[in-house]
C-alpha cells in the first residue's frame, strides 16, 4: 500500500490566501500537486493602524475561502491545515475570523508564531537545494512581516520582523509615485528593523527569496512577459540585476505598475514597498555575508505546511 497521503494546506497571510492540495510522500517530502491557487484578499488592510480586521477584508477573505473549500471537498484530503500568519496574531476580532474559517473548512485556524512560520517556509524553500550550498538564508517577504531563517539540515536561527509590503505601504508610501521623503522614511524604518534582528546573516552561503513579492521582482528583473506558475522556481540572478528591478518598481507610478504583465492586480498598490523591503534585505545580507546572487523559490510555507501535515498522519 502506498505511503502517500493526500493533504490540503491553506496559508492565509496579510495580503493573500493560498491553497495547496497534494499527494505527499511523508518519507521524502515529494509532492504531486492537485491544486495550487492564490487570491489576493488583503486581510491585513488597516490592521497596523486599527488593530482589527476590517469588515470588507473579512468579506473578501471568506469569499476566497468559500472557493478554496469547494476545491478541498472535490479532492477529499485526509487532513486539512489552515495556517494564519502575521495579520492574524494580535487582532481584536480574531474570533470572528476563526468562526468564519471553521464554518467553511471545518477546522480551526492555526495562528502560528513568527518562528514557526519561518521554519515552515524554510522547509518548503530549501527542499531542492544541495547540502553543500548551506547554510541557506531563506527570506519570506510577506504583506505584514518578513521572516529570516538561517539553517542547513535544520533551522539554526529564525526571526519574524514587522516589515512587509502592506505594512510599509500603509505607513509610508502614499504618493504616486512615492516622494523622496516617503522613500527615505520607509528605508530608515526597514533598516532599523533589520539592524535589530539577531539572525547571524553573515554565515549565509546561499540566499533564497520566497513569496509573491519576491517572485514579482524576479519577473521584473528578467523582463518576463507572461507568468506561468513554477517558471521562476530555482532562478538564480546577480544581486545587482534584482536591485535594479527593485528601484524601477519602487519609483514607478501606479499606472506603470498596473501595465506590467507580471504584476498581479492585487499587488499593484503594494509592490513598490515590497521592492524597497527586498532591496534593503539584499543589501543587508550582501554587506555582511558577501553573497553576490539570490535564488528565487516558488516553494515556500505552503509546501512546508503540506509536508509537515502529511508526516503527522
Amino acid at each position: 500500500m502506498s505511503a502517500v497521503r493526500r493533504v490540503a494546506a491553506v496559508d492565509c497571510g496579510t495580503n493573500s490566501l493560498r491553497l495547496l492540495v497534494a499527494d505527499v510522500d511523508p518519507a521524502t517530502g515529494a509532492a504531486h500537486e492537485l491544486e495550487r491557487t492564490m487570491e489576493v484578499v488583503r486581510l491585513g488592510q488597516g490592521v497596523d493602524r486599527t488593530g482589527a480586521f476590517a469588515p470588507e477584508a473579512l468579506e473578501r477573505t471568506f469569499a476566497a475561502l468559500d472557493r478554496a473549500a469547494e476545491l478541498v471537498a472535490r479532492h477529499a484530503p485526509e487532513a486539512v491545515r489552515f495556517v494564519a500568519t502575521s495579520a492574524s496574531r494580535d487582532v481584536s476580532n480574531r474570533e470572528e475570523f476563526a468562526a468564519g474559517v471553521r464554518t467553511r473548512l471545518g477546522v480551526d485556524p492555526d495562528v502560528v508564531t513568527g518562528e514557526e512560520e519561518a521554519a515552515l517556509s524554510f522547509a518548503g524553500a530549501t527542499a531542492d537545494l544541495a547540502p553543500e550550498e548551506s547554510p541557506y538564508l531563506v527570506v519570506d517577504l510577506g504583506g505584514g512581516s518578513t521572516e529570516l531563517v538561517l539553517g542547513d539540515d535544520v533551522v539554526r536561527a529564525a526571526r519574524s520582523l514587522d516589515m512587509g509590503s502592506v505594512r510599509m505601504t500603509e505607513r509610508h508610501l502614499h504618493g504616486d509615485p512615492p516622494t523622496p521623503d516617503e522613500v527615505a522614511a520607509a528605508r530608515a524604518d526597514v533598516r532599523a528593523v533589520l539592524a535589530g534582528s539577531d539572525v547571524p546573516v553573515e554565515r549565509t552561503r546561499t540566499l533564497v527569496g520566497v513569496a509573491g513579492s519576491v517572485t514579482t521582482l524576479t519577473a521584473a528583473a528578467v523582463d518576463l512577459t507572461e507568468y506561468v506558475p513554477g517558471c521562476l522556481h530555482g532562478v538564480r540572478l546577480p544581486l545587482e540585476q534584482v536591485l535594479a528591478a527593485c528601484e524601477r518598481l519602487l519609483h514607478a507610478t501606479r499606472a506603470e505598475r498596473a501595465a506590467m504583465p507580471f504584476v498581479h492586480p492585487g499587488r499593484v498598490d503594494v509592490i513598490g514597498a515590497g521592492a524597497l523591503v527586498w532591496a534593503s534585505v539584499l543589501e543587508h545580507v550582501a554587506g555582511r555575508a558577501g553573497v553576490t546572487e539570490v535564488v528565487t523559490s516558488e516553494h515556500d510555507i505552503l509546501d512546508g505546511i503540506a509536508v509537515a501535515l502529511a508526516r503527522t498522519l
